[in-house]
């Protein structure tokens, strides 16, 4: 994939985002886009393919023309979250409902499935929440571990795939909030250890109820994050925010 190749791609895909053309558009000509990014028509035509890949762009004799968003592959998840300063909030809540549920599923899958060796495994996974001091990085690490772990223990490999797609398009595109991001390690310390117990009796009732407020408490942190970010000034060095715990 050539450097020119992907520039002309990526404008492409922004302007698209951007609304700068309607859905059902011809998108400019290979001679069009040539000239514009001087360009040979070989990166033209695999800038196109990535688009018609994504599933941004439908690719006919005669030129191309633009598809609705709700038609794309996940892939364009990580585009959209990658457009401005901060990724979009509304985005992002949407994919936190979705990774949410996409753990749930695949713990009560595991419930389902996994003997108790593998079970434990989930288990292990919830420890260093409650049986550690993390820091700010070993946290974030120990939530993807955790995500991972659930994930391989549900058996499931359209989930598995699902998820890890999804995920890998979502972290690093949320390095701009990681430090605004304050962690309430009590209250994290907390539900680990109650999915730690539903896990080991396989209370679904229980796993659910505990990803639930999971959700909340992550949804709650973004939230204050976001607000940080959106006040602090512009072009500053940002240091992490003190790491809370609730008495």
């Amino acid at each position: 994939m050539s450097a020119k190749h992907n520039q002309i791609a990526n404008h492409l895909i922004t302007d698209i985002l951007d609304g700068n053309y309607r859905v059902g558009e011809r998108l400019p000509s290979e001679r069009d886009l040539a000239s514009r990014f001087q360009a040979n028509r070989g990166a033209v035509r695999e800038a196109m393919k990535t688009l018609q890949q994504i599933g941004l762009a439908d690719i006919q004799p005669g030129g191309a023309r633009v598809k609705q968003r709700n038609q794309a592959s996940l892939d364009v998840i990580g585009h959209i979250l990658n457009r401005g300063e901060l990724p979009d909030r509304e985005v992002v809540d949407q994919i936190l409902v979705v990774i949410n549920n996409l753990l749930t599923l695949a713990v009560e899958q595991a419930i389902q499935v996994a003997n108790n060796d593998e079970l434990e495994t989930i288990c292990a996974a919830t420890r260093p929440f409650y049986q550690q001091q993390l820091g700010h990085v070993e946290h974030s690490l120990a939530r993807i571990n955790l995500l991972q772990t659930a994930m391989q223990a549900s058996k499931n490999l359209p989930l598995q795939l699902i998820a890890r797609s999804l995920f890998e398009q979502f972290a690093p595109n949320m390095e701009p909030l990681a430090a605004f991001v304050q962690i309430d390690h009590t209250t994290y310390a907390s539900y680990a250890k109650r999915l730690d117990y539903a896990l080991q009796t396989r209370d679904v009732a229980a796993v659910r109820e505990t990803i639930r407020a999971f959700a909340t408490l992550n949804r709650e942190s973004l939230i204050k994050a976001y607000s940080a970010a959106q006040s602090a000034p512009a072009n500053s060095t940002v240091l992490p925010l003190q790491e809370t715990a609730s008495s």
